[in-house]
């Protein structure tokens, strides 16, 4: 079962996951700290939290590699890219190095971008023997029909439990897109998974999740259960 708190306010989530991501980043003893971001509305106060004083000045930024979760199969210019949007809110402010930003690349054709991203994740494998590196942290975030990164209700395929990207075309919110994803090989092979799940009309997927009867066709945040690492859910009061 995972740890789950509950926060009065966005704000305070966002500042309890910021002073998280630090204290993970400068706590640990690997030479590289490996991160898969999300994309979507809620990480985007943590974003800005981490790319200000004291935040900023505290993170050891030539050690941490970042990934995505999931992409849209987009240019990193578009307004739907989770690329950009980082980008845009954490990368252009703080001291990163360019080859530690390990990004989809979401304006080729879905094939391509798949042995893109997988080939990115090979050449960072951080044991000999793996396919992709042993993230230290994966933020996830949760929709209201409880999908997460891109992971969307229905069957699940031989590919999501085989291969460690895949393709997804879904639509959410009616917003059709095409999209890639790691899957809970990945996700569940982590050393820490953290979900930021804020608003209303997300608790009752929530519920489901985390306290209704497995069934990871209808939710599919139930399908990511850390084999040995640690899962933590930040909720807010809504």
């Amino acid at each position: 079962m995972p740890n789950i708190h509950a926060f009065a306010t966005q704000s305070d989530l966002s500042a309890a996951a910021a002073d998280l991501f630090v204290q993970l980043a400068t706590a640990s003893q690997k030479p590289l700290f490996f991160v898969a971001l999300s994309g979507g509305s809620t990480p985007q106060a943590l974003f800005k939290l981490l790319a200000t004083p004291p935040y900023a000045n505290a993170l050891p930024w030539e050690q941490i590699h970042f990934f995505w979760g999931d992409e849209r199969l987009v240019s990193p210019d578009d307004p739907g890219s989770n690329y950009g949007q980082a980008k845009a809110l954490l990368f252009d402010h703080v001291p990163i190095p360019a080859a530690n930003i390990h990004r989809v690349k979401g304006e080729l054709p879905s094939g391509l971008a798949i042995v893109d991203y997988v080939d990115q994740l090979n050449q960072a494998v951080d044991d000999c023997g793996r396919a992709w590196p042993h993230f230290d942290l994966c933020l996830m975030g949760m929709g209201a029909d409880g999908h997460t990164a891109s992971l969307f209700p229905g069957p699940i395929s031989t590919v999501e439990k085989t291969q460690p990207v895949m393709t997804v075309t879904a639509v959410y919110e009616d917003r059709p897109a095409n999209r890639l994803t790691l899957t809970p090989l990945v996700f569940n092979d982590a050393r820490y998974v953290l979900f930021l799940v804020t608003g209303e009309k997300k608790a009752e997927a929530v519920t489901a999740v985390l306290h209704g009867p497995p069934d990871p066709e209808k939710w599919p945040a139930q399908r990511i259960q850390p084999h040995h690492g640690q899962m933590d859910w930040f909720l807010d009061q809504a």
